[in-house]
């Protein structure tokens, strides 16, 4: 049981944040930052995030829902990477405040992209994050100038979102454009998403950061059992690759690879959900599968 919380103040505000980028400028990393929990999963590996992702912050004078989307794909339009895309434009319609994410020093044809779909409103914020990977600190200032002579940004914020240096600020800057009204989570809340969809989340992490290299492009997460017990939670769920090839890679030599795969995953999760994990983990063979719609569908991607 939570204990009762206080009515929120006449002029709380509430609003729904899309956090937009191309691939690997460190969305998820900042939504994780803001929220303070691990919610969306992290790695250096393109295509990491494929569902949208909200994260919950709650304060005494607020309530910001943070969406983290996949990055923009624009090769190998696969089915999968078409749903991915649909997520991102989706994520932009109806919502109060865009965060778009780059990185400092960097804009590509590929952030010219994701530009190209913010909203016309005026209520876009640039964030510039990993300027604490500047060699040049001098650079920081011709390169905010240059990108705000491209569009309209209503704010521009620079930060380093692992350093969780200049986060607060983007809070502060953000605030205002929050619409007054009631909170649409519970204060307790952190996330949208179900502890079923977390434990795919975290299982699939650690297949991206400890195959390195070696990663299928066609893996993906299916739990066909999640039940809680008492404090216990008893997970069973298949690592799904295209290719008959791709089994041995996921497993390792003796099983090793898989056995420490799922190690870290339970561990990750058993923090998250603050209660004991039993993982059991095999790789199956689904060839096609992120090019088949009906396939992405049964794994949750809609």
């Amino acid at each position: 049981m939570h204990a009762e919380q206080s009515p929120p103040a006449d002029d709380f505000r509430t609003g729904l944040i899309t956090i937009v980028g191309r691939s690997n400028v460190g969305k998820s990393t900042l939504m994780n930052r803001l929220v303070g929990v691990k919610v969306s999963i992290v790695s250096s590996k393109a295509q990491t995030t494929r569902h949208r992702v909200s994260g919950i912050l709650t304060d005494a004078r607020s309530q910001f829902v943070f969406v983290d989307t996949p990055g923009f794909q624009t090769r190998h339009l696969s089915a999968l990477n078409r749903n991915m895309n649909r997520t991102v434009t989706q994520a932009l319609a109806d919502v109060d405040l865009v965060f778009f994410v780059v990185e400092a020093g960097r804009f590509t044809p590929e952030d010219e992209q994701v530009r190209d779909l913010l909203p016309r409103d005026g209520k876009t914020i640039l964030v510039i994050n990993k300027v604490d990977t500047l060699k040049d600190k001098g650079a920081l200032l011709p390169f905010i100038q240059l990108c705000a002579q491209a569009y309209g940004y209503a704010e521009i914020v620079p930060l380093s979102a692992e350093r969780g240096q200049n986060v607060d600020t983007l809070l502060n800057v953000a605030r205002p454009y929050l619409p007054i009204g009631a909170p649409m989570y519970s204060p307790d809340d952190i996330t949208d998403r179900s502890e079923r969809f977390l434990a795919a989340e975290f299982l699939r992490e650690k297949l991206f950061r400890l195959l390195g290299d070696e990663l299928p492009y066609g893996i993906a997460v299916e739990i066909e059992r999640f039940e809680v017990e008492g404090s216990m939670r008893r997970i069973n769920a298949a690592v799904i690759v295209d290719k008959a090839g791709h089994k041995g890679i996921v497993i390792g030599k003796g099983g090793e690879r898989l056995k420490r795969i799922s190690t870290e995953a339970r561990k990750a999760m058993e923090e998250l959900f603050g209660a004991r994990v039993y993982l059991e983990v095999w790789v199956k063979v689904k060839s096609g599968w992120s090019d088949d719609e009906r396939a992405l569908r049964s794994l949750g991607y809609d």
